[in-house]
């Protein structure tokens, strides 16, 4: 069947019963074994809106999988971080049967209510991330997270009392505290998608200030430049904080305050003239900017070359 809406999926028990599974022992949060799930075929909706939070564990998967716009291909053991209300994509031959092994981890926002990770679950940045930027693990790590899925599983398995709540929260928190570690493990481990994506981000910043267009469009955004390397604003903000100890945000008014001070010893254009060239729409902003990176202000650093 082609697929031109995206298949919306309101609740655990409707995902269950798309892939032909029991009904969930829990209404609000479910563990499952891809293995046991139905085959997708090409008859079967390749495109879902998911209203819950939805972490796969894959191994083996042979097609695209789309995430908002991004998309990634599965050629090793990887992990992937879903929000409410984001785009699920396949991407497979209209023959193809796709089989894959792992884990599927798949709970609703309103397990979340009156728990402390209701408030914190969003300071988890991966769930903003695109799939292009999975979480990929060694076999230690792969292990010690299928460990806590199963806990989850057996907890809701085992009894549900006033009790499990609590305990699957726990483990929640334990999974997502382990995923925060392995990401900033990934920053470092994978050096050379990770020095790409820096060394991307200086072309396009140097063709920024080389062309003119700060002075037509002014200081690109954080969001603006994520965009523009096909990243996510926090992937990119977590990875110059790991690589570089400096945010996005720090990283480009580096670059600012260093072609400013060329134009400042190099030329004998106005603080008004270089700051407008720089993107600023106001001087006053492009001194203050200046000042708190140099201790200096415009007029005091050239007068030092003096």
């Amino acid at each position: 069947m082609k697929d031109k809406e995206p298949y919306h999926i309101k609740s655990i028990s409707e995902f269950h019963s798309l892939r032909k599974l029991p009904g969930p022992a829990h209404p609000l949060v479910s563990v499952l074994r891809f293995e046991d799930m139905r085959e997708l075929s090409g008859d079967h909706p390749q495109s879902w809106v998911l209203d819950f939070y939805a972490i796969a564990l894959k191994r083996n998967f042979d097609a695209k999988l789309k995430y908002g716009q991004q998309a990634y291909d599965f050629d090793e053991g990887i992990m992937t971080f879903m929000a409410p209300g984001q785009k699920i994509g396949i991407e497979a031959g209209p023959d193809q049967v796709l089989e894959h092994s792992g884990w599927l981890l798949i709970f609703h926002p309103d397990f979340l209510w009156h728990t402390s990770l209701a408030k914190t679950i969003k300071q988890h940045e991966f769930f903003d991330y695109s799939v292009k930027e999975a979480l990929f693990l060694s076999e230690q790590e792969e292990q010690i997270l299928t460990d806590i899925l199963q806990n989850i599983r057996r907890e809701y398995h085992a009894r549900i009392d006033s009790f499990t709540q609590n305990i699957i929260i726990g483990q929640l928190e334990v999974l997502l505290n382990y995923s925060d570690r392995f990401y900033q493990r990934q920053f470092i481990t994978r050096k050379a998608s990770s020095h790409d994506i820096l060394i991307r981000l200086e072309n396009l910043l140097t063709e920024r200030f080389e062309n003119n267009e700060l002075a037509k469009k002014g200081l690109p955004s954080v969001s603006e430049i994520a965009g523009a390397l096909h990243v996510s604003p926090n992937y990119l903000s977590g990875l110059l904080k790991t690589l570089t100890g400096k945010s996005t945000q720090h990283h480009l008014h580096d670059v600012i305050v260093h072609k400013a001070k060329e134009k400042l010893s190099g030329t004998n254009k106005s603080v008004s003239e270089i700051a407008y060239e720089l993107g600023f729409d106001y001087p006053q902003s492009f001194s203050k900017l200046f000042k708190a990176n140099t201790n200096l202000s415009p007029i005091e650093f050239r007068q030092s070359f003096n």
